[in-house]
């Protein structure tokens, strides 16, 4: 193995020229100038992975600081360091669909609001209490007899701050232009079983 150059003697030249595998070395060893030389080659790639999530921007930013915080703690055990473009890629996917599956997981009581609220038109007036009582239990069962894919596409619909089509397209594996018919049909689909449940 070639023996790399003291660190002090790395200028911008050379961090140019230098492979990957030697910044990620010289990097480890708390060489900020090929830290630096790692973030201008490869920070274009990172920001331009994080905004294709559409997130607000402070999110987006969190996003590609969260990345280039997990490439310093694994800067020494990256395995293949001249594939560091796939791994900041795969890391910043990961990070991205981490905060829509954290979102998904807080808007779940957002949706039961919402489907509570579009469900109350179909009964009559009863008694307030009793009813957010027995609809909200009603819900729920209805809610979790959707087939998983309605159940997903309503949470997503139902992220806070909401999330576009786009994003929502690349989480689901869905064409953009399905997204609103599909959730017509999943709706269409919860109103039917909480009709068959007071039958």
């Amino acid at each position: 193995m070639a023996t790399l150059a003291p660190v002090r003697t790395l200028g911008s030249a050379t961090v140019n020229e230098a492979t990957t595998s030697e910044l990620l070395a010289r990097a480890g060893a708390r060489d900020a100038e090929a830290w630096a030389g790692i973030v201008g080659r490869y920070e274009r790639l990172v920001w331009s992975i994080a905004r294709s999530f559409r997130y607000d921007e402070p999110t987006t930013a969190d996003v590609v600081q969260t990345v280039w915080l997990r490439l310093a703690e694994h800067c020494g055990r990256i395995r293949d360091p001249e594939r560091l473009a796939s791994w900041l890629g795969t890391t910043c996917r990961n990070e991205c669909l981490s905060i829509a599956r954290r979102r998904r997981e807080v808007c779940d009581e957002t949706v039961l609001d919402r489907i509570d609220n579009q469900a109350r038109g179909l009964h009559g007036e009863v008694d307030e209490r009793h009813m957010e009582h027995e609809m909200q239990n009603e819900v729920l069962r209805a809610f979790s007899r959707l087939p998983a894919a309605c159940q997903e596409l309503l949470r997503l619909l139902c992220a806070d701050p909401p999330l576009d089509y786009q994003s929502i397209a690349a989480l689901t594996g869905r064409a953009v232009g399905s997204i609103g018919p599909t959730r017509q049909r999943c709706l269409g689909k919860l109103r039917e079983l909480m009709v068959t449940a007071d039958v």
